[in-house]
């Protein structure tokens, strides 16, 4: 049961880092005042309304289409420095670690308390007496 939760814990705080670190682009193309696209990861498809000029010149869309962009910037930066540790948090850390280690650690020899302890002795079988049978 412990495997399970700690294997359990483990794929969410993976989920928590790989989430926190991700960055995304959305792009949206409106028509006039009316959504007519929106993509995630690559450019929005646009309505088809793209004027040709001339040869010499680029195509450029009509001024009634505008496109928007929205970036979602992850953390870009996930290690902290160990090395600014105040006094107290060092001997925190330190106290922490060392209790923790120890706490899980075994007996030198298995003691058993009622190792020179006798059972009563039965007289009679009482499921018989008292004619309890499991079933």
């Amino acid at each position: 049961m412990k495997t399970v939760l700690h294997k359990i814990a483990s794929f969410f705080m993976a989920l928590i880092v790989l989430f926190s670190t991700l960055s995304f682009t959305v792009d949206m193309h409106y028509c006039g005042d009316s959504l007519i696209d929106v993509a995630v990861l690559k450019p929005a498809e646009t309505c088809g309304m793209v004027m040709h000029m001339n040869a010499d010149k680029t195509i450029s869309e009509n001024k009634c289409c505008t496109d928007e962009q929205i970036v979602v910037e992850g953390q870009k930066e996930l290690k902290t420095s160990f090395e600014k540790l105040s006094f107290d948090q060092q001997v925190f850390l330190t106290a922490y670690i060392f209790t923790s280690l120890n706490l899980f650690e075994g007996l030198k020899e298995n003691i058993i308390p009622f190792q020179h302890y006798t059972p009563p002795l039965l007289v009679t079988e009482i499921l018989i007496e008292n004619e309890t049978f499991l079933i």
